[in-house]
């Protein structure tokens, strides 16, 4: 009962980051996860308490636990393939097969978490008989104790031990090789003995490449850090990409001739001038990744102090290797980036940028009314903050709720729609003038970059919902826009 009850929560844990890379880590997924999990171990429990009264048997018991494990043990073999399919359908916007692909791995996890919870009535059954009716009570638990304390073992192994140092795969292959090694005793053939042995060899093997699918260029590193899967990958023409997750954004750029990407990372250089008159002195990215803008303020404003913040530090030591993250005016925080803001309370910036992603997703506590209300009392007089909103192309529901949510903690709002899929958004206390990006006295090399700024620089788009800490459904407005965009697609 403890080491099933190991598997089982440790198994739900190790199956959101098998999804994660894919489909990120937001709470959609973790209830998606948590609701199949809890629907299984139901079916299960139910299941279990019949074929105990058909059997009351120990060996069938420990075979249905021998079955589990093998299964849990291909789950990461199987799932691969059909996440691959997933991300495929995502990218064509193909939707029936993206949820099908994505419903098929939830249910491949159900399976042995299913038999899994079959298990705990079925041994309940045992131990009373064992032990007699009188103390039933006592006997159920004292199981379920163990089980109990099992599922707590099992969570804490698997996300702060077993992934961080042995990856997704390997952690599905621990849990099934337990219950393999604590079923087989129980059962009389010796052949069962080879079911972990297998494991063992499984686990022994290469991990090897874990999303390497590239249609241009080739994966040079790729990892899975404490918090996400990250991979770099080189393209024909010399550049890097930094993807992160699923792979369906770009989170840092590398060209090997120039600081200017042609992308969202030049608007954070040059939307400042549409209401300052001289290069800052400071500036906060919230979202720093492998350093991008901060590689590109050490070209164009070399004075400026850079402050990067990323949550994650692995992406600073691939910034560093792989990206040329070396501005010596750039001071690294990890941490998270609202309690980051609220701990410089003596700090003023004249440029905040955040772009702070866990693609598609922007963390909720970032969109709120309260954020920006922290936001702009970091600013110093004349500072500006610029807000990267990505979304689906055409679906402008994010725009809008973070536009008027920041129009209530700020005086001028502006917006450039710098890409199909990213629109940068500029708050300030002064007035944000096209007139003043269009003439302002910026290094050579960013004028053009500046001039198609001014542009398309326009009037912020309306109608969106305030948000608050309080209510902040931005992962529901995010999943909407998706569907919408998909339904879009296949018309």
């Amino acid at each position: 009962m403890f080491v099933v009850g190991t598997g089982s929560l440790g198994a739900e844990i190790a199956a959101v980051r098998l999804l994660a890379p894919y489909f990120g880590a937001s709470t959609i997924v973790w209830a998606n996860t948590i609701g199949i999990v809890l629907v299984a171990l139901s079916i299960g429990y139910w299941l279990g308490g019949k074929w105990a009264d058909k059997r009351p048997e120990k060996e069938p018991l420990c075979l249905l636990a021998l079955v589990a494990a093998v299964l849990l043990a291909i789950v990461p073999f199987v799932a691969d393939p059909m996440l691959d399919l997933a991300v495929d359908a995502l990218d064509s916007i193909s939707a029936g097969a993206f949820f099908g692909s994505l419903i098929g791995v939830l249910v491949l996890v159900a399976i042995p978490v299913l038999l899994l919870g079959a298990v705990t009535p079925w041994a309940l059954r045992l131990a009373v008989a064992d032990s007699g009716v009188s103390d039933a009570g006592k006997t159920a638990g004292r199981l379920y104790a163990l089980s109990t304390a099992g599922s707590l073992l099992g969570t804490l192994l698997s996300a702060l031990v077993l992934i961080p140092v042995l990856g997704t795969r390997r952690t599905f292959l621990v849990f099934a090789l337990a219950i393999a090694v604590v079923a087989v005793p129980g059962l009389r053939l010796r052949r069962w003995a080879a079911a972990p042995a297998a494991i063992v060899v499984l686990i022994l093997l290469p991990v090897g490449t874990l999303k390497a699918q590239v249609s241009d260029g080739k994966v040079i590193y790729e990892t899975e850090t404490e918090t996400q899967y990250a991979r770099v990958i080189e393209r024909t023409d010399g550049s890097r990409a930094l993807e992160l997750n699923e792979g369906q954004a770009q989170h840092s750029i590398w060209y090997p001739d120039t600081t200017l990407t042609g992308d969202v990372w030049d608007g954070h250089l040059v939307l400042p001038w549409a209401v300052r008159a001289d290069a800052p002195r400071r500036v906060a990215i919230l979202g720093n990744a492998a350093g991008t803008t901060a590689r590109a303020y050490e070209e164009f404003f070399p004075d400026t102090r850079v402050d990067g913040v990323e949550i994650d530090p692995e992406l600073s030591e691939i910034g560093k290797k792989y990206f040329e993250m070396d501005n010596p005016q750039l001071r690294l925080y990890h941490e998270d980036a609202r309690p980051f803001l609220r701990r410089m309370g003596d700090v003023r910036y004249d440029v905040i940028s955040v772009d702070a992603y866990r693609q598609p997703y922007i963390p909720f506590y970032l969109a709120t009314r309260e954020f920006f209300e922290l936001c702009r009392e970091r600013l110093a007089p004349g500072g500006v903050l610029i807000v990267n909103a990505g979304h689906p192309a055409d679906q402008d529901d994010l725009e809008k709720v973070l536009t008027a949510t920041m129009e209530k903690e700020f005086a001028h709002v502006a917006r450039d729609p710098i890409e199909d899929t990213n629109t940068l958004i500029v708050a300030s206390e002064e007035p944000i003038e096209t007139q003043k990006l269009a003439t302002a006295p910026l290094p050579f090399g960013l004028r053009a970059t500046a001039d198609a700024a001014a542009a398309r620089l326009d009037a912020p788009l309306e109608g969106g919902r305030v948000y608050t800490d309080d209510l902040a459904p931005v992962e529901w407005l995010i999943d909407k826009s998706i569907v919408d965009y998909a339904q879009g697609g296949e018309d």
